[in-house]
């Protein structure tokens, strides 16, 4: 009998925020698997480093953030075949992702390259997007609104056409792309009643304004909600 695979979501930043079958599975298993920047502490395993067992054996991986997909794709080959030789040997190994492990999570590369003899459990997490909305205290959308999800490498024209029929949105993966996603929310109008968060329930975690916002570039852990109008408010 192989061991299990349990895709965790931990979340985005509060170790409170982990639900109790998470923190239940951490408790219980050995082997830990989680991805990382090069030469950058994990920031899932900070999240949940409180509730693994004391003899936790760890398994990093080193994720290149480049555009290209090929550093990327080898680091998770590598990863999946490391954690085979447990999973073969009967052992369950927990594989962290931040937020949801398939909401634009790293899970979706793992569960394409591994054996579908082997168990996969799907541990859900709080999302960005959840977190972002909680932290701000308003709704992600309300009644018939539409409510979309935008990254912010899509192409200018395809935004633009999105946000043409979206009262509420979310914009992830902003970083260099702020000042262009800025200058489209304008365009579309959603940018009066814009916020930006940054580290979304993190002890870190800071809101402002996408008018009053001064630097060209958000962090990594940012995203922006937009509302086209008062709906939102409940007006």
């Amino acid at each position: 009998m192989s061991g299990s695979l349990f895709l965790v979501g931990v979340g985005t930043g509060d170790p409170e925020l982990l639900t109790l079958k998470a923190v239940r599975i951490l408790s219980e298993v050995k082997i830990i698997a989680y991805g990382q920047k090069p030469n950058t502490p994990s920031f899932s395993l900070e999240i949940a480093r409180e509730y693994l067992r004391e003899d936790a054996q760890f398994l990093p991986i080193d994720i290149p953030m480049k555009v290209e997909r090929e550093p990327a794709q080898n680091a998770y080959d590598i990863l999946v075949k490391t954690m085979l030789k447990y999973l073969e040997q009967g052992e369950n190994v927990v594989y962290l992702c931040e937020g949801d492990p398939l909401f634009y999570g790293s899970a979706m590369y793992l569960i394409a390259r591994i054996k579908k003899e082997i168990n996969v459990e799907i541990i859900s997490g709080i999302t960005s997007v959840a977190a972002s909305s909680a932290a701000i205290k308003r709704p992600l959308c309300a009644r018939n609104e539409i409510f979309k999800v935008l990254p912010a490498p899509l192409e200018d024209k395809v935004i633009l056409d999105e946000l043409k029929t979206a009262q509420a949105v979310a914009i992830i993966k902003v970083g260099r792309h702020f000042m262009r996603i800025k200058s489209l929310l304008e365009k579309s109008g959603h940018a009066e009643n814009a916020m930006i968060i940054e580290n979304a329930s993190g002890a870190d975690e800071r809101i402002t304004l996408l008018n009053d916002y001064s630097k060209n570039e958000l962090p990594y852990f940012a995203s922006i909600l937009c509302y086209k109008g008062d709906e939102a408010w409940g007006k």
